[in-house]
């Protein structure tokens, strides 16, 4: 897999939902990677803002969720495609504010983190930026991952920096999918991704260490 190209990112901006042709373009994909951006990390405090996509062919979008807002269904018909698998960096959390604010059942799910986490027990260092440091050589700046991101109108930066967040997730799966399978430790990966749905009702009933003593 080769590193994805330095271009020039222009995403399609959406407010609720992707549009049809969209939609269409991402069905067609075997892969989609996926973020979130939220106003913090508490859903019952905070809301989901921003939902980000990238195609294995640079076909970017950027959904505005608004407050209040119930349901996207074109999202929930492409995240619930199982043929799609859908590509996060750290899809515990992301998954939860899908399923709390928009009611979206994930499936398939490949999860960069646990994946590294898994595949390279040589580091303890599991962040997006890490992975792609090592994998690409490129330093990404994560200096807008904490900033308002249920405003109206999305600064430059703020655009830019979300689409860094998924650029590199679709080469990623294929790098660590090789060093799992290589370890011999896909299938216990493939276990964990399936485990996340259950996972989430777990936060959701805010139940920790229920396997504990």
């Amino acid at each position: 897999m080769s590193q994805p190209k330095q271009l020039k990112i222009t995403p399609k901006v959406f407010q609720m939902d992707l549009d049809d042709e969209s939609f269409q373009i991402y069905e067609k994909e075997t892969r989609v990677a996926v973020d979130c951006e939220m106003m913090g990390l508490n859903p019952k405090r905070d809301r989901l803002c921003v939902v980000q996509l990238a195609s294995p062919n640079n076909y970017y979008s950027l959904i505005q969720i608004l407050p209040d807002q119930k349901e996207a269904p074109n999202l929930k018909k492409l995240f619930e495609n199982t043929e799609v698998t859908k590509i996060f960096h750290f899809a515990r959390m992301d998954y939860l504010f899908l399923k709390t604010f928009l009611d979206i059942n994930v499936n398939p799910i490949f999860c960069t983190k646990i994946a590294s986490k898994l595949a390279r027990t040589y580091t303890d260092k599991h962040g997006l930026k890490e992975l792609i440091r090592e994998f690409f050589d490129v330093n990404m700046d994560k200096k807008n991952q904490s900033s308002d991101w249920g405003k109206k109108i999305l600064s430059k930066d703020q655009i830019e920096y979300a689409c860094e967040d998924v650029r590199y997730l679709v080469s990623l799966e294929h790098l660590l999918t090789e060093i799992l399978i290589r370890e011999k430790r896909y299938e216990t990966a493939q276990k964990c991704f399936s485990f996340l749905p259950t996972q989430i009702e777990l936060d959701k009933l805010e139940l920790k260490d229920i396997l504990e003593h």
